[in-house]
């Protein structure tokens, strides 16, 4: 500083000069300096958040003195040590000695020790020197600068006024009116300069020291008492308290550029804020969307019919058609939207926008993946709801159609079994009531099976949880009831038979034989026309195929069976023959068995027409598991080319995303045309579609020609969507960030040529060693030691802001163009204020509204008024409300 070096100031340069080398004060002056250099220093330091009490100590580690020359010069000091030792506190009041002696100014007989040691002259000395160089030098008035010019500045501003003539800084100040004049100068409302006295200098000293401290910000560096009880007040001490009034009434013209320069900020601001209230909307749209959707695919409650578990069905494939694709579509634009607004804000030198909790890309993303989570799940129980609620149908259809058989055959044979017909018939008769009972016995035997099946098919009704189960197990206790006493029945009339039968000792062993023949015969024929006409549910080609052979083995045995029926036959064509030869009494009826020709010819007749009707329900079934494998071949063909056809085109698009040639618009003109060429490709996906639903209605539920589901196409087709209007959103960020930082197009391809380099796995991302190798190869010195350490975090804080641990090409980009960045920094914002506040270290809102638009103004004081703090003047914007509501803390 040459200014210390001229001849205008040695004239009160080196009387502090020789007070340093002797290290003698006046007591007095010495109390005066201490009051006076204390609150000087706490009026800058309160800009960050602190404050010294004591002088000579807490300057001793030389911390807060570092802090306090970096508030009053604006400049970064270097890194100050954090240890406790006395080489650590040495070294911090070196840096900040250092940093004086590089503003020009000379430092005479004062050293780090002294400091360090708490030796109170050379650090008031050091304070002075401070004050000197940062508050009074560059006070210039009328060609005089410094302690002249502010003398000068002094009289010009009180040559108005009684009383007051200031010749000096020390007794011209005794009286208190020249500080009264200064402040009634420039703020005539503050003071009734009228009223005020010259021979009661306490009042006139408490006044000015008041008004200049509740309304100029100007903190009470001085005692009334102390200046009038001493014959000749220290002049640095009233230098310095001075020099605040010329600081607090000299910035005024500087207002209007600190204006503008916020103004700029505001509306950055402003557009910013309303990119990241469109986010928050439309991320909690989709996530309320997604909070709605997957309770109701996680309804698992299952419908008592088919048609109610097809509606469910239907209903759910209207939201995978109608309602999911547009949503689709949101979440897509929810991240190109989140993405523009990051680059935007890191080319405003911003913190990165981190959303709500719960509102984040990777939030949204999860609830997403359980969204399809829910959603496959939902699809696969449809479908075996479905198919179970098919074999309930089956089942229930066959326990109904059995239980019919069944009851039909046991009506009126408890009657039969209460008769006591044997009473009263003859040896022959009674022959022939035991034979029947044989043959009826060997009838109730072979329904045996059929009471099993039907107790058989309601447990497994009840297992599977059928809803109408308490109807089939009421009806199927019934039967097992009656067929129990059936039993009882039949063993008791056996038993009576038993004791008659020694009595009696005819039979017609013709009618025996007959009915030991019919019965058989005609429980095979019984159980003929319940296969001929029971129910069968298949699903392949084989499945049908099968049941055909089994029925043309069927019909093959019907030839021999019409042998046994015309034999059965011939047996009571006999027996008439007999009767008619031999004039039996027989009462027309065979006692064995009440099975008749006529209805061995009846049920061989209807099983004569059940069995062609059997032939083309089968052929309609072949027809149609025909028609269903056409469908599994159509669909599988479309489907196996569909595949990898977007497999192919995920991998061209990663290709291309990491070996882009051209300039950035060639690439995002290729890219559109690519994006073109797969929405062309959409009626393809439409028709496959098409055909899924067709086989879905057919109730086709594998299809061994593709290994290709449905859902496999589509979860591949919104990938691939999404991925190619990810990479263009890249491209255009890249082309956002090149023509705001002035990046060439040459410069742009060594960034990409040295990203593509390092990018071993081709995922167009670093990992954290991979991003750091690429730094040092771009000539970064980036060390192994703790400060290169240090350094590099920095720098992955910078790029990786979500701590994701991968930095992407956008961000890499960024950060290599922040070097040249040529906008307003937060520093320069900053000083703009400093510039508008003045050493006040606030604005009024009456200032706010004056110098800037009303529109910015009051959304200034909507920004920053709930970041004020405990200490803020009312009705105003202080230093730290400012600067933690534009920058966040971690700019400050």
């Amino acid at each position: 500083m040459d200014h210390y070096d001229s001849q205008q100031t040695n004239d009160y340069m080196q009387p502090e000069e020789d007070w340093d080398r002797d290290l003698l004060l006046d007591p007095a002056w010495e109390k005066q300096q201490r009051k006076t250099f204390t609150a000087w220093c706490n009026s800058h330091l309160r800009k960050a958040g602190t404050q010294i009490e004591n002088i000579e100590e807490d300057f001793r580690d030389g911390l807060k003195l570092m802090l306090l020359l970096e508030v009053i010069s604006g400049e970064r000091l270097a890194k100050p040590e954090r240890g406790k030792m006395r080489v650590h506190k040495i070294s911090n009041v070196n840096k900040a000695l250092d940093f004086i002696a590089s503003k020009g100014v000379k430092l005479v007989s004062i050293g780090a020790e002294e400091i360090v040691d708490g030796n109170v002259k050379m650090t008031l000395g050091m304070i002075w020197t401070i004050i000197l160089r940062f508050a009074i030098q560059d006070i210039s008035v009328e060609e005089t600068s410094a302690k002249e010019g502010l003398l000068l500045w002094c009289q010009r501003k009180t040559a108005p006024y009684k009383n007051v003539n200031i010749q000096n800084f020390h007794i011209s100040w005794k009286d208190g009116l020249g500080f009264c004049a200064l402040i009634h100068r420039h703020r005539p409302e503050l003071i009734d300069y009228g009223k005020l006295r010259k021979d009661d200098p306490l009042t006139n000293l408490n006044t000015a020291f008041d008004v200049a401290e509740k309304f100029l910000d100007i903190p009470k560096m001085l005692d009334a008492e102390d200046i009038v009880g001493t014959a000749r007040p220290d002049e640095k001490a009233i230098m310095t308290y001075v020099s605040s009034f010329y600081h607090a009434f000299s910035g005024a013209q500087k207002a209007e550029t600190a204006a503008n320069r916020i103004c700029k900020v505001l509306a950055v601001n402003q557009e910013n804020e309303q990119l990241m209230e469109d986010y928050e909307k439309l991320a909690s749209d989709l996530l309320e969307w997604i909070r709605r959707t997957i309770p109701w695919l996680e309804n698992r409650v299952p419908e008592n019919t088919m048609h109610a578990m097809q509606q469910k069905l239907e209903d759910f494939r209207d939201y995978r058609r109608l309602h999911k694709p547009p949503k689709v579509q949101e979440k897509c634009q929810l991240e190109i939207n989140f993405n523009t607004l990051q680059t935007k804000l890191r080319l405003s030198n911003r913190p990165a926008f981190m959303p709500s909790e719960g509102r984040m890309v990777s939030d949204i993303n999860n609830a997403w993946g359980c969204l399809e989570q829910a959603e496959k799940g939902y699809e696969e129980w449809l479908l075996n709801e479905i198919r179970r609620l098919e074999r309930f149908d089956h089942l229930a259809e066959k326990f109904r159609q059995k239980a019919s058989i069944h009851e039909a055959w046991t009506d009126g044979k408890e009657a039969m079994l209460r008769q006591k017909d044997y009473e009263t018939a003859t040896l022959s008769e009674i022959k022939a009531l035991l034979k029947k009972h044989e043959a009826f016995e060997s009838d109730l035997a072979a329904h045996q099976d059929r009471v099993e099946q039907i107790a058989a098919i309601a447990q497994e009704l009840n297992e599977l949880d059928y809803y109408d189960s308490p109807s089939v197990n009421a009806r199927c206790q019934k039967i097992c009831d009656q067929w129990d006493n059936l039993g009882a029945l039949t063993q008791k009339r056996r038993e009576a038979l038993e004791r008659t039968e020694k009595l009696l000792e005819t039979i017609d062993q013709l009618y025996l034989e007959y009915a030991k023949r019919a019965a058989p015969f005609n429980n095979w024929m019984e159980g003929a026309m319940e296969d001929l006409q029971d129910t069968f549910i298949v699903h392949t080609i084989e499945e049908i195929q099968g049941l055909t052979t089994a029925h043309e083995q069927f019909k093959a045995t019907l030839p021999d069976a019409d042998k046994e029926r015309l034999a059965i036959l011939g047996i009571h064509n006999e027996v008439s023959k007999i009767v008619q030869t031999y004039h039996v009494n027989m009462a027309g009826t065979n006692p064995y068995t009440t099975i008749t020709p006529q209805e061995i010819n009846g049920k061989w007749d209807h099983v004569r027409q059940l069995v062609p009707r059997r032939d083309q329900a089968l052929t309609e079934e072949h027809a149609r598991q025909q028609h269903n494998e056409r469908l599994r071949k159509q669909f599988g063909a479309q489907a196996n080319v569909i595949g990898p056809w977007i497999q192919t085109k995920m991998e061209e698009i990663g290709r291309i995303s990491i070996e882009m040639h051209g300039t950035l618009e060639d690439q995002l003109s290729h890219l559109r045309q690519y994006e073109k060429s797969i929405v062309n490709y959409k009626p393809k996906i439409d028709l496959l579609e098409c055909d899924h639903q067709l086989i879905q209605e057919a109730l086709i539920f594998d299809n061994k020609h593709t290994n290709y589901t449905m859902e496999h196409i589509r979860v591949g087709w919104e990938q691939l969507l999404t991925t190619i209007a990810r990479t263009i959103n890249e491209v255009e960020n890249q082309i956002l960030t090149r023509d705001a930082k002035g990046i060439s197009q040459e410069q742009m391809n060594e960034f990409r040529a040295s990203f593509n380099h390092f990018d071993r796995d081709h995922s167009g991302t670093l990992g954290p060693e991979e991003f750091k190798a690429c730094l040092i190869s771009l000539g970064y010195d980036i060390g192994n030691d703790p400060q290169g350490e240090a350094e590099f975090a920095r720098i992955m804080s910078i790029v990786d802001p979500n701590r994701l641990g991968v930095v992407t090409f956008q961000a890499f980009i960024d950060f290599m163009s922040r070097e040249t960045a040529d906008t307003d920094t937060a520093d320069q914002v900053m000083a703009s204020f400093k510039i508008l506040a003045g050493d006040k270290n606030y604005i009024t809102v009456d200032e706010l509204r004056r110098e800037l638009p009303p529109d910015q103004a009051e959304y200034c004081i909507a920004r920053m008024a709930p970041y004020a703090g405990p200490d803020s003047v009312p009705g105003a914007l202080d230093y730290m409300s400012f600067s933690t509501a534009l920058y966040g803390e971690s700019d400050l």
